[in-house]
């Protein structure tokens, strides 16, 4: 596991934005050999999305050979509706940047077949060769995607019934009338995430520093479905300092003293560089259980 901590979200998704940056430009993507990428929506990635597309702007970085996978919309809710996640990814990503549209991939909440929709999207995935790296956010609850507390950690891209906790939580969304809010989604599975190549989660906030702990300090549990990443060979997690108010001393300083000595092996600059500096190798996946590993 390696956890990256930072002082708060703008941060993060600075930290986050430039390793993606990074590691899209290493793989040097071309149209025989995509960068595939899964992505996700909510309040979380919106300053990392910001910070690709002035990366893509100022020419450092282009999204012409990534092919992306959304990991969830809402059941029967308009794609043009301002709360859809097409709407979503449109507005603060996809609509400035020069990805092919026919190179987005969102679940179709409006399918005639919504099973055959949910196999079909796992299908596709496995016909680019899988997902290189996922980008996820969580819930308070720990959940990844719309993989609520109680989902099995091997099940797969599905309709989802809703909890009544995360449909409350979304009417923020919703002029804060939950009768407007869907109650049920598609959404990627807990082992379609973990089947990336790599994992790479935001957690930001206090609200969510107890979710950190369990995923962190606690055994793999379906009720935290963010813990599967225990499991996952290269995962990473970026978060903020108030995030980790559950964790304990020693293990926050566990991680921030592993990446002052990786910084100082790497002969990196404190405050600044911390990703661009590192050889390719190392820098994909290295901090994975204090060991570094190669491509």
């Amino acid at each position: 596991m390696r956890l990256i901590i930072r002082e708060d979200y703008d941060a993060v998704a600075d930290y986050t934005a430039k390793y993606l940056r990074d590691r899209i430009n290493d793989f040097a993507p071309t149209a025989d050999r995509p960068f595939v990428l899964g992505l996700p929506t909510g309040s979380s990635p919106e300053g990392v999305y910001k910070n690709l597309v002035k990366y893509h702007k100022a020419g450092q970085l282009s999204f012409r050979h990534v092919i992306t996978f959304n990991m969830d919309e809402y059941v029967s809710l308009p794609q043009s509706h301002p709360q859809s996640y097409h709407t979503f990814m449109h507005t603060h990503l996809f609509s400035h940047i020069d990805i092919p549209p026919s190179q987005t991939h969102i679940l179709d909440g409006n399918a005639a077949d919504l099973e055959k929709e949910c196999q079909e999207f796992e299908e596709q995935i496995r016909g680019v060769g899988g997902i290189e790296l996922f980008l996820g956010g969580i819930g308070p609850d720990g959940h990844i995607a719309f993989n609520e507390p109680g989902s099995s950690l091997r099940s797969r891209t599905r309709v989802k019934t809703l909890a009544y906790d995360t449909i409350l939580a979304n009417s923020r969304f919703f002029d804060n009338d939950i009768s407007k809010v869907p109650k049920m989604a598609l959404t990627v599975g807990v082992a379609t995430v973990m089947d990336a190549r790599e994992v790479l989660i935001l957690i930001t906030g206090a609200h969510k520093s107890l979710a950190l702990h369990s995923c962190i300090e606690l055994g793999i549990s379906h009720m935290w479905t963010v813990s599967a990443l225990q499991n996952h060979p290269h995962p990473m997690i970026v978060c903020d300092e108030d995030a980790t108010l559950e964790l304990k001393v020693k293990t926050v300083r566990y991680f921030k003293s592993i990446e002052m000595v990786q910084r100082s092996v790497m002969g990196e600059k404190e405050g600044g560089g911390e990703v661009n500096q590192m050889p390719r190798f190392v820098r994909r996946f290295s901090n994975q259980g204090g060991e570094t590993g190669a491509d």
